[in-house]
């Protein structure tokens, strides 16, 4: 039993590493390679979890290879633009000033259907709304419609609006005190007792979440009671 305990967590964390070094993707967002590449490792991770006879590192140094291999190709992919089209393929255009490529759909054997469900998705209900479709290496659609059709923005109506986007960083996360986060605000943990006694709380373990933006203000969720 603890054989087969330790053989799965090695397993798991040698996989989970691995994938963390292909980099932040959905699996909608793999390449063709990538997508192959996870489906192996996969296969050759449950073999030596099943089977107790077989050395653990029967799958160990496979998924150690195909996890260099892949690193070894996207360096490639880098350096040589000719090789990253080969190994990722290279984006097909699908609608061109609101007439389809029939061509390039049969070339990557995509149906009218499939087409129309992906425009519908992204709120076009016509071709001829759509200036370029542009099927991407991942097999996600992007679609960018006709000026026309897209919503005025505040520049193009002439307003003057004020920059108000500002990306808050996480203090506490779930009672927890990321005293990183803190000293990079250029705050300390007096400013935090400050804070949280005007929330009417004594301790970070009593906040959810506790976030502060670039403009300095500041937003509290406490932490509900257990039910």
């Amino acid at each position: 039993m603890m054989t087969a305990f330790a053989r799965t967590v090695i397993l798991y964390f040698l996989i989970m590493i691995g994938l963390r070094l292909m980099g932040k993707r959905q699996i909608g967002e793999l390449e063709p390679g990538e997508l192959v590449l996870t489906m192996m490792i996969s296969d050759l991770a449950t073999v030596p979890m099943q089977d107790f006879g077989i050395p653990l590192l029967a799958g160990v140094i496979p998924i150690l290879t195909l996890l260099s291999l892949s690193m070894l190709l996207s360096q490639w992919s880098l350096s040589s633009l000719r090789f990253r089209r080969l190994v990722c393929g290279t984006p097909s255009v699908l609608i061109r000033d609101g007439r389809i490529q029939q061509e390039a759909m049969r070339k990557n054997r995509y149906t009218l259907d499939e087409l129309l469900e992906e425009l519908r998705g992204q709120g076009c209900s016509s071709i001829e709304d759509v200036k370029y479709a542009v099927l991407e290496n991942s097999g996600q659609l992007s679609v960018l419609p006709w000026t026309r059709q897209q919503p005025p923005t505040a520049a193009q109506l002439g307003l003057d609006v004020e920059e108000n986007v500002t990306l808050p960083v996480v203090l506490v996360n779930d009672g927890r005190l990321l005293r990183r986060n803190l000293t990079a605000q250029g705050l300390d943990e007096a400013w935090l007792r400050e804070t949280l006694r005007k929330e009417g709380l004594s301790s970070p373990r009593e906040v959810f979440l506790l976030t502060r933006d670039e403009r300095g203000q500041v937003n509290c969720v406490r932490k509900e009671a257990a039910m």
